[in-house]
């Protein structure tokens, strides 16, 4: 299987995490895509490639301009107003308050972040940048040749909504790359979200429109981030309704649970029958994971692997969370080794 990889990721390396009331050092570090690369080298499961440089537009058909740009200056922004730390959201447009982006970075920041665990560094928007071109040139292998691929995205992309950012993701990588196979004459694709976290930047991208089927596997939203979206009733609106699936799952959840959802998940995607498919490949449910309450085991995550190469279909893997970071190698390879049956 073909991996893109850029080492721009690693220009996102931030110091500060809000956790717990404290500031720690990030979950989401560069070392895990590290170790990912490594184990892709040590198993030998195929080519890795750096990404193609990519336009904006393909980003703009799913984020808002505005939003971007934020994205793009506001570090700069954040030093110009003379603020020593890292850029971190103190304040939002909660309910009753006007749904207005102020001009001082202070209230811009908060009008697109959606949690305050995410801090903007320097090199923050040149990582995502380049993790949106990895997702992009793997998504134009697998449209190519009609394959798989494996995007080895850092920072990571799936909480990131049209114009909000945060749980470590700024460019919904997944959500350009599903768009980027129906702009290319795609009919339908489905979108499945397996880290343990609810993929609810994807979807509420997606939610009103029925050329994507969304289905993810989360810890229920009621125990876990992000806390306010991934209920099983909210199943699409307009005409996305009943396009939208949503699995959450309690504290301590094991294969077996976890793997009959994935089952009623890969039989919706039959019969959908889209054009490919996009995995949010995120491995934080591992039962050792620091953030997380799921237990699946590293043998699990091959198993599953073979239940999605099942469906038969063009495949994009994109990399979304994980970290347990000694084991985030070989439990990422683990599902993609699966997928190719060994």
């Amino acid at each position: 299987m073909l991996t893109v990889y850029s080492d721009k990721h690693a220009l996102r390396d931030a110091r500060t995490e809000l956790y717990g009331g404290e500031l720690v050092p990030p979950f989401e570090c560069p070392v895990r895509a590290e170790h990912i690369l490594g184990r892709v080298r040590e198993v030998g499961l195929g080519e890795v490639i750096a990404p193609r440089e990519f336009s904006l537009e393909p980003v703009t058909r799913i984020h808002d301009p505005g939003f971007i740009h934020f994205l793009e200056h506001c570090w700069q922004e954040w030093v110009a107003a003379g603020f020593k730390g890292e850029a971190i959201a103190a304040n939002w447009p909660a309910r009753g308050m006007q749904q207005r982006a102020p001009h001082h970075i202070e209230g811009k920041i908060g009008y697109y972040a959606l949690a305050a665990e995410t801090s903007i560094t320097d090199g923050t928007w040149q990582a995502a940048r380049a993790s949106v071109d990895v997702a992009l040139t793997a998504q134009s292998a697998v449209a190519d040749s009609s394959s798989s691929a494996f995007a080895l995205c850092r920072p990571p992309g799936h909480h990131a909504a049209g114009d909000m950012f945060g749980g470590y993701c700024f460019i919904n990588n997944a959500a350009v790359a599903t768009q980027a196979f129906l702009d290319q004459g795609a009919a339908r694709v489905a979108l499945l979200d397996v880290d343990f976290h609810h993929g609810n930047g994807s979807q509420a991208i997606f939610y009103d429109r029925d050329d994507v089927l969304f289905l993810s596997l989360h810890g229920d939203p009621a125990e876990a981030f992000p806390h306010f979206l991934g209920y099983a009733d909210e199943t699409g609106h307009g005409a996305g309704q009943g396009y939208n699936h949503n699995y959450p799952m309690g504290p301590g959840t094991a294969f077996d649970t976890w793997g009959a959802a994935l089952d009623d998940a890969c039989a919706k995607i039959r019969g959908y029958a889209p054009d490919a498919l996009v995995v949010s490949l995120g491995v934080d449910t591992f039962e050792n994971d620091p953030i997380s309450f799921f237990k699946l085991t590293s043998d699990d995550f091959r198993r599953y692997g073979a239940s999605i190469a099942s469906l038969g279909l063009p495949t994009l893997f994109i990399m979304e969370g994980g970290y347990a970071v000694e084991e985030i190698g070989v439990n990422a390879v683990n599902v993609l080794q699966g997928f190719e049956g060994d």
